[in-house]
């Protein structure tokens, strides 16, 4: 494919990301004021599509940053709706659209993590990557006027839509997409209505023990947050001008006055509100062919001394309900782990194979101690897996009930 190509959107300039893909990055598939529902975007002559966009305003530190390692230092800003775009050309392939994990709190589609380069060349897919906005920015509720529920998740509704209508550009068929998400951004993807913007799923470490807040729940953590900026509820619209450190200040002071012992939920997340059901497992998705799977340890990355029960409670039991219910599942537990790890098989531990860029995890802790040819043996099982899934519809080990166990011992 060359650099230079036409959507419906506009036209865009990529740049070759190695032989075989070639990568546009921080195209802006929405804008949207601060508290209101994004709206579409197009633009006239050449976008260079050469960076990446703004991260959505969010903490530095990732909470996991312990077994994860530094993320990107990406810039970050309010107008933060982009997507990246990896495809190695042709026309009619599949597409995988990506939504980021973060607790709904920190992450970017343009993390080095996510580069989908080797992803897309590999599986011969085209790969898109997502920003949404976060945290009280996101999924702040109030009342049913102000602002609108989960503006997040309209979000990433907005970057299907605009996936639907320019990946043909791409060599993607609109047709064939895969909806991916990771932790905050599976639980996105179960809540997500589909109008056929994505025909499958892929639900890596869903914490389905988290659910959304009920509207009451969220509008009293919305109330704590107003107070923290000594605002009156009848002062609402005053938080459109409120300075965005100030937002993040007091999103912050939020997250310690809820805090509990053994707790996860984010301070700012999903609302069962507008759609999106109170127990995602029973959720609409049940119809679609799903890819689910957990980590044998997930929450030692929360909680370094955490027993299998937690994990059980937080992740794993709600996965096998959700795959009972699906009409199609394939079912998977990623067991594998350095030889003395602290951390198991945490949380987030599979990333790293999905899209193949070691190098970009080279400081992680949850990887120290690794031999490199594990890493890439790992790396050749879990690509080839989920590119069968994205092709075909099966990763290449039976349905569930069948638990594939993802390991080299």
């Amino acid at each position: 494919m060359t650099g230079l190509i036409h959507a419906p959107a506009g036209t865009l300039r990529g740049v070759p990301a190695n032989g075989a893909v070639t990568t546009f990055l921080g195209i802006p598939y929405a804008r949207a004021e601060r508290f209101a529902a994004p709206q579409p975007t197009r633009w006239d002559g050449v976008l260079d599509a050469v960076q990446p966009g703004l991260a959505a305003p969010q903490p530095r530190t990732s909470r996991l940053e312990r077994a994860l390692g530094p993320g990107s230092d990406l810039r970050q800003g309010e107008d933060c709706l982009s997507l990246n775009v990896w495809t190695p050309g042709g026309s009619g392939l599949p597409v995988l659209v990506w939504l980021h994990g973060g607790g709904f709190l920190t992450g970017s589609g343009a993390q080095s993590w996510y580069d989908g380069a080797l992803l897309a060349e590999r599986g011969r897919m085209v790969v898109v990557t997502v920003n949404y906005r976060l945290g009280a920015l996101g999924y702040l509720y109030l009342t049913p006027q102000f602002p609108p529920a989960n503006l997040g998740l309209l979000d990433q509704m907005a970057a299907l839509l605009w996936v639907r209508e320019n990946i043909s550009a791409f060599g993607g068929d609109p047709a064939r997409v895969t909806l991916a998400g990771q932790s905050a951004g599976a639980m996105s993807a179960l809540a997500l209505p589909g109008r056929d913007v994505f025909g499958q799923v892929i639900l890596q470490s869903t914490p389905a023990g988290v659910q959304p807040y009920s509207i009451g729940e969220a509008a009293e953590i919305g109330q704590t947050f107003l107070d923290v900026l000594e605002l009156r509820p009848g002062d609402a619209e005053r938080l459109r001008t409120v300075p965005l450190a100030d937002l993040l200040g007091a999103q912050e002071q939020v997250a310690r006055r809820i805090a509990q012992s053994g707790r996860v939920t984010p301070p700012f997340q999903l609302v069962a509100a507008d759609g999106v059901p109170a127990d995602l497992t029973t959720g609409p998705r049940k119809e679609v062919p799903m890819l689910i799977g957990t980590t044998r340890d997930e929450a030692r990355a929360f909680f370094p001394q955490a027993e299998a029960g937690l994990t059980a409670r937080l992740f794993r039991d709600g996965n096998l309900r959700l795959a009972g219910r699906a009409h199609s599942a394939h079912l998977y537990q990623f067991d594998w782990s350095p030889p003395g790890s602290p951390f198991g098989a945490c949380h987030c531990i599979e990333l790293p194979f999905v899209f193949g860029n070691l190098p970009a995890w080279h400081a992680s802790p949850m990887l120290a101690g690794a031999e490199p040819a594990q890493l890439e043996r790992l790396v050749a099982y879990v690509q080839g897996a989920w590119t069968a899934f994205v092709h075909d519809g099966s990763p290449g080990w039976p349905a569930f009930p069948h638990v594939e166990h993802i390991t080299l011992a």
